[in-house]
C-alpha cells in the first residue's frame, strides 16, 4: 500500500512512440522529469505491453509532479482532438 507521502512513479499517458515522445518533450518543456516506458518492447512489439497493441509506450512522472503533468497532457489530447 502506497502511503500519502510516499513517492511513487505514475502513468500520466500511454500511446505510439512518437505520441508518447511529444508528451514527453511537452512535460520536460514544462519542468517535470519524465521516463518512457516499454519504449524498445513497445515498438517491436506493442501486443506484449498493451493489450491489442494500442497505448503501448507510457509516459512516467513521479507522483509529485502527477497533477501538473495530467494538466498538460490534458491540454494536448485536447489540441489533437480539435484538429
Amino acid at each position: 500500500m502506497v502511503k500519502k507521502d510516499e513517492i511513487v512513479p505514475v502513468e500520466v499517458f500511454s500511446g505510439t512512440i512518437w505520441e508518447a515522445g511529444m508528451v514527453k518533450n511537452l512535460l520536460e518543456s514544462a519542468g517535470i522529469e519524465t521516463f518512457l516506458r516499454d519504449e524498445n518492447t513497445g515498438t517491436l512489439a506493442p501486443w506484449y505491453t498493451a493489450p491489442g497493441g494500442m497505448g503501448s509506450i507510457k509516459v512516467i512522472v513521479s507522483s509529485v509532479d502527477c497533477d501538473n503533468a495530467v494538466l498538460i497532457v490534458a491540454e494536448y489530447e485536447k489540441n489533437i482532438q480539435a484538429k
